[in-house]
């Protein structure tokens, strides 16, 4: 076999750094677009904040006819290219946009810009949507999930579970094991020991002394008595005592890290405001630093002065970040607009009656809508607030799976809205006598709800309702 020498043409496409940061700031939430802000203007000499800088003197006297310049961008020619349609895909939509009344006279009050960090609950359910199982067994792994309590400890029996989902005790089983392999570390046991060993094992520990320790000297690891565990094992003490402290830096409540019930305060990105009979999308740019070139800086590069070239090559390349921050900045504040305008023309219906009249929507809906790529629209609405009517809300709660109608044109009906309904009838069923997953379809039967029975259980399992045989009370 010989050496040969080839040359091929292709084309392939690139992304530059001002691309890549345009992306970066797409799906930056308030707090950490406002960060990355200071930080520029802390690297970029050429940036200032329009709020906290002081004002000019005066007007800047132009080299022609004495005319004032207000202009605050010199007069660099610009060599790089704004590729926007390769990453936005919307350059056909020109129309100006504005701010339109600026924000609400009345903002939200303190308590609706309050957001409960992720539960236990929530953050499992993330996961087991993401596995690589049969929707039968989602079900099965909402129902275990739902029995999880704050510790992270399944409360439920298999046997239990096995007959709410109408499934084998093995393959509950089986879907536990999906389980108890996801994040946090040893969730899903059912007592202190199996919690440790699934941890263990998860640490590659499988066969250690730690792994005997916990599996059948458990007790005299809770009292120390080491010297007895390592005459039983017939090992030294020094490896005792070096295996149980793996030991004890394990987390006997792997739900702890969700205990939290702290509100933490968030500012909304958007403000819907009713209008003359029309909901109005307003940005929320309240706070935000306001970006200007820097006069200095601007006169610098105007003036005939000699100046060094690689000052000058300098402030010319510091020029033109700044300027692509701003388009960027500016391309994002346009996106997040389009797409909250979007998301409103959709779910009118929720802000004006409520999440019972939310409506099932999708990501490519709105992408069709605004002329825009899926990926942009999931960007958008990550890490972003929309203060409505109904309280404040993340952009991505607006969208949802969707359940049948029963009956010809019906319209078919939020997922989210159904969840709604199953709480509301647990809330009012008699403690006494509460209602089965079967009776929860019945009724829902009644309101013209086309629903399977396992999919009812996996919904109760998310809202954290116990099944009907938990729930009952006498008294």
């Amino acid at each position: 076999m010989g050496l040969k020498l080839n040359m091929k043409l292709a084309q392939k496409l690139v992304m530059t750094p001002q691309l890549q940061q345009a992306i970066k700031l797409l799906q930056l939430s308030r707090m950490e677009l406002e960060q990355t802000i200071q930080e520029e203007i802390m690297e970029n000499p050429v940036l200032e904040d329009a709020v906290s800088s002081p004002e000019e003197a005066g007007s800047e006297a132009s080299g022609e006819g004495g005319e004032a310049k207000t202009d605050d961008r010199p007069e660099v020619k610009e060599e790089f290219d704004l590729k926007w349609e390769e990453y936005y895909l919307d350059e056909g939509r020109s129309e100006s946009w504005s701010n339109a009344g600026g924000l609400p006279d009345e903002g939200p009050s303190f308590e609706q810009t309050l957001a409960k960090s992720t539960s236990l609950v929530d953050h499992l359910l993330w996961q087991l949507g993401f596995s690589s199982v049969s929707e039968k067994e989602k079900g099965i792994g909402a129902l275990l999930i739902g029995e999880i309590d704050d510790n992270g400890y399944l409360r439920s029996s298999l046997e239990e579970v096995a007959v709410s989902s109408e499934a084998t005790l093995e393959s509950v089983g089986n879907v536990l094991k999906v389980v108890q392999d996801f994040d946090p570390s040893g969730v899903g046991a059912r007592d202190l020991r199996e919690c440790l060993l699934i941890q263990i094992k998860q640490l590659r520990l499988a066969g250690s002394l730690s792994e005997v320790i916990v599996s059948d000297y458990l007790e005299d690891l809770e009292k120390k008595r080491y010297q007895h565990i390592a005459k039983e094992c017939n090992v030294p003490l020094q490896e005792v005592v070096h295996a149980c402290r793996i030991v004890e830096s394990l987390e006997p409540k792997p739900g702890r890290p969700y205990y939290s019930e702290e509100n933490h305060y968030i500012i909304p990105d958007i403000h819907v405001v009713k209008r003359d009979g029309s909901y109005v999308v307003v940005l929320n740019d309240d706070g935000m630093p306001k970006l200007k070139i820097s006069p200095y800086y601007r006169a610098l590069l105007r003036s005939k002065e000699q100046v060094a070239d690689t000052t000058k090559s300098y402030l010319e390349e510091k020029f033109k970040s700044a300027l692509w921050l701003v388009r960027s900045i500016e391309q994002r504040n346009r996106t997040i607009r389009l797409v909250a305008e979007s998301i409103v023309k959709f779910q009118e219906g929720f802000l004006e009656k409520g999440v019972n009249f939310l409506k099932p929507l999708i990501l490519k809906q709105v992408a069709d809508d605004i002329s825009m790529h899926e990926s942009t629209v999931s960007r958008v609405t990550t890490n972003k607030y929309m203060y409505t009517p109904q309280g404040v809300y993340e952009l991505k709660f607006f969208f949802n799976s969707s359940l049948p109608r029963m009956g010809n044109g019906s319209e078919s009906l939020s997922s989210v809205a159904v969840r709604e309904k199953i709480r509301r009838m647990v809330l009012a069923e008699d403690p006494a006598c509460p209602l089965k997953d079967q009776d929860i379809v019945r009724s829902l039967e009644e309101d013209n709800i086309e629903i399977a029975r396992r999919t009812v259980t996996k919904y109760r399992a998310s809202l954290k309702i116990p099944p009907a045989s938990r729930r009952k009370r006498l008294f």
